[in-house]
């Protein structure tokens, strides 16, 4: 039997955004993603409510300010006391992993998705996405990118503007364009 879009989306197989059953989830999650973002500032039981509503998974404790913006939030698994500052933008495309103790400066940006190199196959519509794993204890500044398939190690902070393109391990500070090991923890 053939893959589904979404199945081909979430193994890192090239796949067309504009599926409809793709197109379907990503309505939905703007829909959510509206009322969130336009909530009151003291409407935070409604505020939690959408967000398990639009995540896969999240844990106890839990704050995300507004505004917030994803592609689908059901690809988006999130651990316990989990803080996201504002203007966070994550394009869960593919499965995101967040562990627990987690803090987001503003303007994190966490990208799953990506574009083929080769301009021909870019103009055929396909796209790929890989997953982003974020380890607990972890602190990523204010402005900093994570690229697909990247991976946070626990106990580690990532300076603000960096760029991560490559896996960091547990128990460093890293920073930099792109994101590199700056000292140990």
């Amino acid at each position: 039997m053939a893959k589904t879009e979404r199945e081909k989306m979430l193994a890192n197989e090239p796949y067309l955004a504009s599926d409809p059953e793709l197109r379907d989830l990503l309505k939905k999650a703007q829909n959510l993603l509206y009322a969130f973002n336009f909530s009151r500032p003291n409407e935070n039981e409604k505020r939690e409510e959408i967000i398990q509503s639009l995540f896969g998974a999240i844990g106890q404790n839990f704050e995300i300010q507004p505004p917030f913006r994803c592609d689908y939030g059901c690809h988006i698994y999130a651990k316990e006391n989990l803080y996201i500052n504002y203007d966070c933008v994550i394009l869960d495309c593919n499965h995101v992993y967040i562990g627990r103790n987690v803090l987001l400066a503003p303007r994190v940006q966490i990208y799953t998705a990506y574009h083929p190199l080769d301009a021909e196959t870019r103009r055929s519509g396909l796209e790929r996405a890989a997953p982003i794993t974020i380890g607990d204890d972890v602190w990523i500044g204010g402005g900093a990118i994570l690229c697909p398939g990247v991976q946070i190690g626990n106990n580690t902070t990532i300076g603000a503007g960096s760029v991560v393109t490559r896996d960091v391990p547990d128990n460093v500070v890293a920073a930099g364009n792109p994101c590199r090991v700056i000292r140990a923890v």
